[in-house]
């Protein structure tokens, strides 16, 4: 493990305020949101729209870094290059989902455990040859009735761990994300218990296993109520309870935060990440690694037809931009209308 090669890893990604578009969704959910725009979900398909995204013009003045799937980073583009060849010839660093999706918790059967471990460091090894420079593993956790479990947390936090320090022997800087649902019905309140136990649960085990806390970056959920709560909160609501529950759960040691969508309305999400952003003596960057806050407008504009590219890249640029801004706590809902 070289550690300053790790971080500066982690100094690119977030230079210039720059975030992280997450363009890593499984098969399984590419299909349903293709379907949600009445787009056939195929591998062409599916590679079409991902060279969309990374042909964007100007991407690279807000984007450092870019989440492929195990799919596409096999793929090229028209022009021949694979996905990692032409977003590192921009001056954006390649990364890729590592985890192989969730399954049944065996002591719980409301809950999931990420899997994905076995074959793990084969797998880092083949994407380091890819052009991989990071990699990302998604947990989550359901807030529920009994739910959810400290066998179940800690089951998480213990994968997580394990993962990030193979990551990290690689190379590889891990983008450890434990991401607390927004399904359900409880109140923020509940959200901000729920999120410091898993982080205290996470931190605690990346400590056993050796992980090295200022070569990795934490992809977190916003603090926020469930969708089904019907409790209404503002951004700066969200922004103090979830700068609360970070202060009591993030080692200072931890060079970078960058937040998740989770299914937020887009603009929505923007407005509440510049609130968090303009929280004020924190020990960490604090950025965005958005999925369907980026490219959901963007999509559905494209709905599969060339003709509408030019018009959904600016649209995944104008929210890129957006995002950029509100890391510097610069974001106005006017700008929407630039």
């Amino acid at each position: 493990m070289n550690k300053d090669e790790l971080k500066k890893t982690v100094a690119t990604l977030l230079a210039d305020d720059k975030g992280i578009l997450a363009a890593d969704a499984s098969t399984p959910t590419m299909t349903k949101r293709f379907e949600k725009e009445a787009i056939d979900s195929t591998e062409e398909t599916r590679r079409q729209f991902r060279q969309l995204l990374v042909t964007t013009p100007d991407l690279e003045k807000y984007i450092g870094g870019i989440i492929l799937f195990d799919e596409t980073i096999r793929q090229r583009l028209d022009n021949g290059k694979t996905f990692s060849e032409h977003v590192a010839s921009r001056g954006i660093l390649p990364g890729i989902k590592v985890d192989e999706g969730t399954e049944l918790f065996k002591r719980s059967e409301n809950e999931k455990v990420t899997k994905g471990l076995a074959g793990l460091a084969e797998r880092l090894g083949q994407y380091v040859g890819m052009g991989a420079k990071f990699t990302k593993w998604r947990a989550v956790i359901t807030i529920g009735k009994g739910i959810p479990t400290q066998e179940c947390i800690q089951a998480n936090a213990d994968i997580l761990a394990e993962y990030a320090r193979e990551s990290q022997e690689k190379g590889l800087v891990p983008i450890v994300e434990p991401e607390v649902l927004m399904d359900g019905t409880h109140t923020i309140k509940r959200c901000e218990e729920v999120t410091i136990e898993t982080l205290q649960a996470v931190f605690k085990s990346l400590g056993t296993q050796g992980v090295d806390l200022e070569g990795m970056i934490l992809k977190a959920n916003m603090v926020l109520p469930g969708k089904e709560s019907g409790q209404s909160v503002s951004p700066q609501q969200v922004a103090e309870l979830t700068i609360r529950a970070l202060r009591s759960s993030v080692p200072t040691q931890v060079p970078a935060i960058v937040f998740l969508s989770g299914g937020q309305e887009a603009k929505l999400a923007t407005e509440r990440l510049n609130e968090i952003c303009k929280a004020a003596d924190v020990p960490w960057e604090l950025g965005f690694s958005f999925e369907r806050a980026l490219e959901g407008p963007a999509m559905e504009i494209w709905q599969a037809k060339a003709e509408n590219t030019d018009v959904a890249q600016a649209a995944l640029l104008h929210r890129a931009k957006m995002n950029s801004l509100a890391r510097k706590g610069e974001y106005k809902k006017e700008l929407e209308n630039e």
